[in-house]
C-alpha cells in the first residue's frame, strides 16, 4: 500500500472532502473538510484499506487564522501493512466542534476527552465529554495560546538573572 494509492482511494471516494495533502518525512498528510471527517475514517476502516487502528486525536491552535484556528489532528494505522496516514482538520474556534469517533473507535474516548479538555474543541455524539486530566474548577483551556507562559503580576523575579 503507498501514499499514493490511499490518496487516490480517498479522493475517488470522497471527491470533495480533499483540501490539500502532502507527505512530510514520507508520511501521507490529508486535510479533510469538517463535514466529511467521519465518512472519511469511517471508509477507511472498514474499506480494503483496513486502517483499522487509531494511533493519536490531538488539538492544535493557529490563532492567528481565524478561518482555521483550532484544529483536530488523527493518526491512523494498518496494523497488517505497516501503512499510516495523517488526517487534519480545521475549524474557526467559536465553531469548534467535529463528530466524535467513539462509536467507530473505543479509544476515541480518552483522547477526545482530553482534546476537549486542553484545547475546547466538542465532539458531538460523545458518551461522557467532560474534562479528564485538568481541574473541573479551571475555567479555561490550557493549550490555547492565549495566556502567557509566566505570571506577569509577579514582582520577586528579576529578569536579567534568567538571560533577559
Amino acid at each position: 500500500m503507498t501514499n499514493e494509492f490511499v490518496l487516490e482511494a480517498i479522493t475517488r471516494e470522497f471527491p470533495e472532502a480533499v483540501l490539500g495533502s502532502s507527505e512530510p518525512y514520507d508520511f501521507l498528510t490529508i486535510e479533510i473538510r469538517k463535514e466529511d471527517l467521519k465518512k472519511v475514517i469511517h471508509y477507511l476502516k472498514d474499506s480494503s484499506l483496513e486502517i483499522n487502528f487509531l494511533t493519536d486525536i490531538c488539538g492544535i491552535h493557529f490563532p492567528e487564522n481565524k478561518e482555521k484556528e483550532l484544529g483536530v489532528i488523527y493518526h491512523l494505522h494498518n496494523m497488517k501493512t505497516n501503512f499510516r496516514i495523517r488526517l487534519k482538520t480545521f475549524m474557526p474556534k467559536k465553531n469548534a466542534e467535529v463528530e466524535s469517533l467513539t462509536d467507530l473507535y473505543s479509544g476515541a474516548n480518552w483522547m477526545e476527552r482530553e482534546t476537549f479538555d486542553f484545547f475546547g474543541i466538542k465532539f458531538s455524539g460523545h458518551p461522557d465529554l467532560r474534562t479528564i486530566l485538568n481541574d473541573p474548577e479551571l475555567g479555561y483551556h490550557p493549550l490555547l495560546k492565549e495566556y502567557h507562559l509566566e505570571d506577569e503580576s509577579r514582582t520577586d523575579k528579576d529578569d536579567a538573572m534568567f538571560g533577559r
